[in-house]
């Protein structure tokens, strides 16, 4: 008997549309497919936003969440957790607060893996922006200490590259390979953002994980995305997908490049046309 083939997307900007909202017509190209194959998401959300926004489609794969840093069934069934200590999170902190720039972090607060994101006392005008998107999200929490968690999932710095790029040389040539740190643009918003994370905790780690879990080869998986961190689960999958408003970087190494963008169903549209 076959193997079910693999689909796994990131979100923002990949699958959802620029309103965080799923078109009927992808809710139905998802569920067919998913009566015949294995569907899953990779994405820089943690697991409550996610299930919010994808309470419409049937999810039968481990997520991959927090860019890598947790592994988690939709049943929440944890696969894998990858964490910053105390002790590295507040040195990050120390060192940002160097350049003048305080973080979002992110972490677990309890053993129910129930997340909490601590936001700073200063923010700049595109952290506001960011912040916007999380009004009376019950897991947000003042953090005027900027002090670090027992257990980071990631530390996120939102800002330009005038300030991110020398805090990221910093941080890299400090913390070398025991850290995972990625300086990205934020195309559709005009910044920077730059993400630090448990070396393993990254999508790629993370979909080697996941197929293990399943007992499949890299070979049997599709993958779908639009930026910096989609370039290690392009390079590993066997069929890498790039929706046409990726950055550039990820078109570079992906295997189809989409003639539609995310508020055009690309991912919906590409699953529809192998069914």
């Amino acid at each position: 008997m076959p193997k079910r083939p693999i689909y796994i997307t990131d979100l923002d900007h990949t699958f959802l549309r620029s309103d965080l909202s799923i078109s009927p017509y992808s809710v139905e190209s998802w569920n067919t497919k998913a009566q015949h194959a294995i569907m899953g998401v990779a994405t820089a959300r943690s697991f409550t936003k996610s299930q919010e926004l994808l309470a419409s489609l049937h999810i039968n794969a481990p997520m991959i969440l927090l860019d890598g840093s947790i592994i988690i069934t939709p049943e929440r069934k944890l696969i894998d957790l990858k964490i910053l200590n105390k002790e590295i999170g507040d040195a990050i902190v120390d060192i940002g607060l160097k350049h003048d720039i305080d973080p979002f972090i992110i972490g677990i607060e309890d053993s129910n893996i129930n997340e909490a994101f601590l936001y700073p006392r200063k923010l700049n005008d595109y952290q506001k922006e960011v912040l916007k998107g999380y009004k009376n999200d019950p897991r947000m929490q003042f953090n005027p200490s900027n002090r670090t968690m027992d257990q980071n999932l990631k530390i996120v710095y939102f800002g330009y590259e005038v300030q991110l790029r020398p805090l990221y040389t910093e941080i890299v040539k400090i913390f070398g390979n025991s850290i995972e740190a990625k300086l990205s643009p934020e195309k559709y918003g005009g910044g920077y953002f730059l993400t630090l994370l448990h070396p393993e905790g990254d999508k790629a780690h993370a979909l080697n994980k996941v197929l293990e879990y399943l007992g499949r080869d890299t070979k049997d998986v599709t993958v779908f995305g639009d930026s910096v961190n989609d370039i290690g689960i392009f390079k590993l999958a066997g069929t890498s997908v790039a929706v046409s408003n990726a950055l550039d970087e990820v078109k570079e190494v992906a295997d189809v490049i989409l003639p539609h963008s995310n508020d055009e169903d690309a991912v919906a549209r590409y699953l529809k046309s192998i069914s």
